[in-house]
């Protein structure tokens, strides 16, 4: 490994520390440790900048964004990632350099990545952080205490085809349309990996939002699907505890992906849903999202995202999957609301009164 600057407490303090890391205590930092072999996701990670590669900014604890500088010191997540778009990496440090793998700080080795992906940026590690027993802090140390999941408040599941399908925008579009209509609604990223647009998008769009590196993970790819019913139950019941009636809970990725998959496929977060709001970014797309979710038991309430932008191709998925095919100002409007989420609302309310 190559030797690494001396420790002392005041680097923590003049580093940049990430989005995923907003939660930690900065006082609880006594000390580094080079135990690497043993790391594992979520440990928090004191990195120098070495090499400016396709991550050229950080998003910070404070929900901005920080251009990186070579020298820059950076406290980052160890963590896994998946993005067909961009990188599937792991959560291992294996050299004297390892990766940034996404720019809301999660750190670790990319395996490997789109064709239109520059170079990693490159991190030189100077230490796993610890507390005053000597042990390595995770972001699991800092999450929201665990809660019994809360069977009272409407849960609705915005899905998609694929990254960039437009389930973001589906998603905080949907809570936006929902307090406009008078309800009190809260935004939940229930999967993914940490960084701050799903959670300013919520928020924008006036709901308060959650987000699973509140429960303690950095990311949740490769996490157990027992850990991401855990988290979405905690999420879920805390934004009830806070005052929502209905909690719009937006899952990463398309249907394929293996967390993803194992949730609709069979587990509590699918047995939880009031009903879903499905995003693709085409016809075919719809039409393929929808028939697999048949094939599982489901079928969406309608469908948003990136297909619906266009006139020509929301023609073509309504004619081939019969469904409504919502646009973001649809979801945005009361009267949409009323015709098409009120109802799943009131069926909700009176399965608990049952």
């Amino acid at each position: 490994m190559t030797k690494m600057t001396p420790f002392t407490p005041a680097l923590c303090d003049i580093a940049k520390w990430a989005f995923t890391t907003r939660r930690v205590n900065r006082n609880d930092v006594r000390g580094v440790s080079t135990a690497y072999s043993s790391a594992k996701a979520g440990d928090l990670l004191l990195c120098e900048i070495a090499e400016i590669g396709q991550h050229k900014n950080i998003q910070l604890a404070d929900r901005r964004m920080s251009t990186s500088y070579p020298g820059d010191l950076v406290v980052l997540c160890l963590g896994d990632r998946y993005a067909p778009d961009q990188f599937l990496a792991s959560a291992v440090i294996d050299d004297d350099k390892i990766d940034l793998v996404a720019g809301g700080g999660i750190a670790g080795r990319v395996d490997t990545s789109h064709a239109r992906m520059s170079s990693p940026t490159r991190l030189k590690p100077m230490g796993l952080l610890t507390g005053t027993r000597g042990q390595v802090l995770n972001i699991a140390d800092y999450a929201l205490s665990a809660m019994p999941a809360n069977n009272d408040v409407t849960v609705i599941g915005v899905f998609g085809a694929s990254m960039n399908s437009g389930k973001t925008t589906a998603a905080t579009s949907l809570a936006h349309g929902l307090i406009r209509s008078g309800y009190a609604a809260a935004g939940v990223k229930a999967t993914g990996t940490g960084a701050f647009g799903d959670f300013n998008s919520f928020e924008d769009g006036g709901a308060p939002a959650l987000d699973f590196t509140d429960a303690g993970m950095a990311t949740t790819f490769r996490m157990p699907l027992e850990r991401i019913e855990a988290g979405f139950d905690t999420l879920v019941a805390t934004a009830a505890a806070r005052g929502a009636e209905v909690v719009v809970v937006e899952i990463a990725d398309g249907v394929f992906q293996q967390e993803t998959r194992d949730i609709l496929k069979s587990s509590r977060i699918r047995d939880r849903l009031d009903g879903i709001l499905f995003a693709a970014p085409d016809a075919l797309s719809a039409l393929g999202g929808v028939t697999v979710l048949n094939q599982m038991g489901l079928t969406p309430f309608a469908i948003s995202g990136m297909v619906s932008c266009s006139p020509l191709a929301t023609a073509e998925a309504a004619e081939v999957t019969g469904l409504p095919i919502l646009s973001r100002q649809d979801l945005w409007s009361p009267e949409m609301i009323a015709l098409h989420v009120a109802t799943l609302m009131r069926r909700a309310s009176e399965d608990v009164a049952a």
